[in-house]
């Protein structure tokens, strides 16, 4: 189980100082078509849904890597 924290912990600090180094842009993260945004003088509401199964997927993905992997 520690290995797999481990492992986890150097994937996600390797994207991210991709991320924080590389001129690539998420702009378009969090304006997804199904993404909900609702705004109204004095009231806005936003719920990212369809970004929010994008990272599901991709966290599936990366967490059944890691398990076949570690065998």
């Amino acid at each position: 189980m520690g290995k797999t924290f481990i492992i986890l912990g150097a994937i996600l600090l390797i994207i991210g100082l991709i991320l924080h180094f590389s001129s690539f842009n998420f702009n378009w993260f969090g304006k997804l078509p199904g993404d909900i945004r609702i705004n109204k003088p004095d009231f806005s509401f936003y719920f990212p849904i369809s970004s929010m199964i994008l990272i599901s997927v991709l966290a599936s993905v990366i967490l059944w890597i890691v398990r076949k992997i570690n065998g």
